[in-house]
């Protein structure tokens, strides 16, 4: 059976044919997502309890962008990959373990994306000056991520430090009052 389902105004055309997916995709990162084996798609339910995060997280992610638009069914219902649910496992450890909050992990996750397009790049390049180029692009994008990261470790230790001091304090109160008894 042929089904036709577009996933937004100027992204992907998604066809099921026995079980395969094709895709006539609007720019080359969409491309990567065509031939994929819907056996080995997951339902947002799938998603939802293998990552922790609500459905409604989960819609959420994709309507601001953080997840690229997911498959669709002929029912109109998200089919998720498994390099979309590696991707959500990265944005919730983002949030979850580091306190980044979702600009933050849009902009890593678009650094990310760039440093792997660059990684294919790279691989495909004959060229020595290209290649370095190349990697020179890599290491400024990485250094993107480094200086959000230390923005985001400064911020950790001061407050580790107001803490620390307030641990002091209440200690020598403490002793004071010990004093009076």
């Amino acid at each position: 059976m042929f089904s036709p389902n577009i996933n937004s105004i100027n992204s992907i055309l998604l066809f099921v044919v026995k079980g395969r997916c094709a895709v006539v995709a609007a720019d080359e990162k969409q491309q990567e997502r065509a031939n994929i084996d819907t056996t080995s798609l997951h339902t947002i339910e799938q998603v939802s309890i293998r990552t922790g995060l609500t459905k409604r997280t989960l819609r959420y992610y994709e309507e601001v962008g953080l997840l690229p638009p997911t498959g669709r069914t002929e029912g109109n219902y998200r089919r998720y990959t498994e390099d979309d649910v590696q991707r959500l496992l990265r944005i919730k450890e983002l949030r979850d373990l580091l306190g980044v909050s979702l600009t933050d992990i849009r902009k890593l996750l678009e650094v990310e994306d760039e440093r792997g397009q660059i990684k294919l790049a790279y691989r495909q390049e004959t060229d020595a000056a290209t290649k370095i180029a190349q990697l020179d692009r890599a290491d400024e994008l990485i250094r993107e991520q480094l200086h959000l990261i230390e923005q985001k470790i400064a911020g950790l230790e001061q407050m580790h430090a107001d803490l620390q001091a307030r641990l002091e304090r209440h200690a020598r109160k403490r002793e004071d009052l010990n004093h009076e008894i």
